[in-house]
């Protein structure tokens, strides 16, 4: 005799509890990021729909942003770029989320308080 069948209902149900409870994951891949950055994304991945944020290059601008801005620049396979100014720095911050962009920029502003 083999193992008895498994109940794919309860199994399939409990599979999406624990994936809806996940919060997203933040990679951590520089060293440097801009000051007060990892904090707001920290934020960010409270929130439902993100799934994961990767902060990206950093470089320079010619403008100066004497508070930090997040705004979501264009979108991605899966998510969207978004730009992080403070400064005369910039970074680019990678966003894998299922949320639209007008969703993502609510998420941000909240993060951002």
């Amino acid at each position: 005799m083999g193992k008895p069948p498994a109940d794919s209902r309860s199994t399939a149900s409990l599979r999406d509890a624990t994936r809806t409870q996940k919060a997203a994951r933040l990679v951590w891949n520089h060293s440097t990021h801009l000051s007060g950055l990892i904090p707001i994304l920290e934020r960010l991945c409270q929130h439902d729909g993100i799934q994961t944020v990767t902060p990206g290059v950093i470089g320079r601008a010619k403008g100066h942003c004497p508070k930090m801005q997040l705004r979501v620049s264009v979108p991605i396979r899966g998510g969207y770029k978004v730009i992080a100014r403070q400064g005369k720095t910039v970074q680019e911050v990678f966003i894998l989320t299922t949320l639209l962009q007008d969703q993502l920029e609510t998420a941000l502003a909240i993060a951002m308080r």
